[in-house]
């Protein structure tokens, strides 16, 4: 971590005396080094500055554009942003703003920086300005007012009428009745993130600040810092959209709510979580048309691809997706069952929660604060003439007895399990009480599953493969041959392709993301390994005579393809 004191000590500009008094004044004082120099006048500000720029290699700018032309993109940094983070648009030159901040080294403005960039879909160059110079300019702000900046600046003149009334009797619901600019906030925010492609919007209290940060491609980004003033009024706001007790903050609460956004109907579904320092909650967004995205985008290659096809196809049995929470399983099955989806057969899901709603299916949201589990709820499905049944997980052995029981009797049955790799859904199906003898006639093929961000094609770099990953590309690819029985078109030289960052993909070189495969099948050969003499290393030797590639090498073909980076791949869908 980069250290101004330390490094004016070396320097000789500072003593070692002066060194540790200062560093003692940054702590107790909590301020930043900058701040502490300046104000002891040890050294001016300019060449403190000038200093600094030198030490971290960002140069040092001083001047500003136009006003009126300054004005036009101070709104790409909201106003409360600028403050905290200490960064502000000072010009554009070419196709890129020109970014000055106080402390270009620090992780937290970069990475909010680099949020805001894909949020407003600009380029950027970072300088390095001094404290007096950002005051200079963030007094412009008052000409440059989004709807954010407006609804906060209301929020705290409400406060501070609140404040002044102190012999008030209102209770303290009706004071956090600031709907106008509540509601404002809470809108843009909502925006924000379908509008950012987010997936999902963190909103959490800190000591200092209400902290807003957006799920991009499976990462969270820092967004917006709201006064902790408005914190109880924006969870307030929330719960009422997603008809939750506003007087409860002890206990987690679940809900959701649906409104238009962009002119698209979206859902919302809201968790409240309390926290040592108040609720947080956390927004899902839904959005029915990238819920239901086809087999075509999903990202299967073409033999796993034929597998499914072929597997839905079957009168009765178990099709399990299986990985981590977040990896797209509930997604795949939701596309499995569309394709299924005919006025010739009755669908009925039983889910915890309910993510998509899809036209001519019923859909049935579990409640274990009721009793209504998946256990209970499965039984009541039985009873309702069903040919194929989705059940959201299979998390105990009750629920597990009653699956099976199921595709035994005639139905296609899908569902979930958390394992690391389609091999794993064997043994934990037996660990949950199921019998060995069982397992060949009611599992009809395991999805392992991860998700990898896409590489913006804008801007992805080719590059080639050199050292220790080409030395693993070489590897994996012979094992893919190995088994394979179709053709694999790549060999060496081997070429790749990393992620840069530009306009399209809002800096962060990738955009969307895609799912990495592993498929399983039950074929004769291994209903015998699974009855007759359980073993993992059986198991995997009949996975590579069905021609099943693993998601690690599934990952590596779409790396070699130019669709992500072996960086991504590796950080998904390495074996832990």
């Amino acid at each position: 971590m980069f250290n101004l004191i330390r490094a004016l000590n070396k320097k000789g500009i500072l003593t070692a005396d002066q060194a540790t008094s200062l560093e003692l004044k940054v702590k107790k004082l909590k301020q930043k080094e900058e701040e502490i120099l300046v104000k002891e006048k040890i050294i001016s500000e300019s060449s403190l500055f000038k200093l600094k720029s030198e030490l971290i290699n960002v140069p040092l700018k001083e001047t500003i554009i136009e006003e009126e032309a300054l004005l036009e993109i101070l709104q790409l940094i909201p106003k409360n942003s600028a403050e905290y983070y200490k960064m502000i648009p000072l010009g554009k030159k070419g196709e890129k703003i020109e970014i000055g901040m106080v402390y270009p080294e620090e992780a937290k403005g970069k990475e909010a920086l680099k949020f805001l960039a894909w949020q407003g879909n600009f380029s950027y160059d970072v300088f390095l300005i001094s404290l007096s110079f950002f005051k200079k300019v963030f007094g412009k702000y008052k000409a440059s007012k989004d709807e954010l900046t407006k609804a906060l600046e209301e929020i705290e003149e409400e406060f501070d009428v609140g404040e002044a009334e102190e012999d008030s009797q209102e209770s303290d619901a009706q004071k956090l009745n600031i709907e106008a600019p509540i509601i404002k906030i809470v809108t843009a925010i909502l925006r924000q993130g379908v509008e950012g492609n987010a997936s999902d919007i963190h909103i959490e209290p800190t000591k200092d600040q209400l902290k807003i940060r957006f799920r991009l491609n499976g990462i969270l980004f820092s967004s917006l810092l709201l006064p902790m003033k408005a914190h109880l009024a924006v969870i307030a706001r929330i719960k009422i959209l997603a008809h939750l007790k506003i007087d409860e903050s002890r206990i987690p609460q679940d809900g959701r709510f649906s409104t238009r956004v962009g002119g698209k109907d979206i859902d919302f579904r809201v968790s409240t979580f309390p926290t040592i320092l108040g609720e947080k909650i956390v927004i899902r967004i839904l959005d029915p048309i990238t819920g239901l995205i086809g087999f075509n985008k999903l990202g299967l290659r073409e033999r796993d691809l034929r597998v499914i096809k072929k597997t839905i196809k079957e009168a009765y049995g178990l099709i399990l997706t299986t990985g981590p929470t977040g990896c797209g399983k509930t997604t795949t099955l939701y596309t499995i069952l569309d394709l299924l989806n005919t006025s010739e057969v009755n669908i009925m899901t039983l889910e915890d929660p309910v993510e998509y709603s899809i036209p001519e299916i019923n859909q049935s949201q579990a409640r274990e604060d009721i009793g209504y589990s998946f256990a209970s709820g499965l039984r009541y499905m039985l009873r309702q003439d069903p040919d194929i049944m989705m059940i959201g997980e299979i998390r105990d052995s009750e629920t597990a007895e009653l699956v099976t029981h199921s595709a035994l009797t005639g139905h296609i049955v899908l569902s979930t399990l958390h394992t690391t790799n389609a091999l794993g859904a064997i043994p934990r199906l037996i660990d949950l009480g199921i019998k060995p003898f069982l397992i060949p006639s009611t599992v009809s093929a395991v999805i392992a599953q991860r998700l990898a961000r896409k590489l913006c094609p804008a801007c992805k770099k080719k590059y080639e493969a050199g050292g220790e990953v080409k030395e693993m590309i070489l590897k994996e690819i012979e094992a893919i041959k190995a088994v394979s029985k179709e053709p694999i078109g790549f060999k060496e030289p081997f070429f790749l392709y990393q992620p840069k960052g530009c306009g399209e993909c809002k800096k962060t070189g990738y955009s969307g993301r895609i799912g990495i495969f592993e498929i399983l099948t039950m074929t004769d050969e291994l209903a015998e390994i699974v009855i007759k003499d359980f073993s993992r290393a059986q198991m995997t030797a009949e996975a590579k005579q069905q021609g099943m590639t693993t998601m690690k090498q599934d990952g590596i073909l779409k790396a070699l393809e130019g669709i992500t980076s072996i960086e991504e791949v590796l950080r998904v869908a390495e074996e832990k």
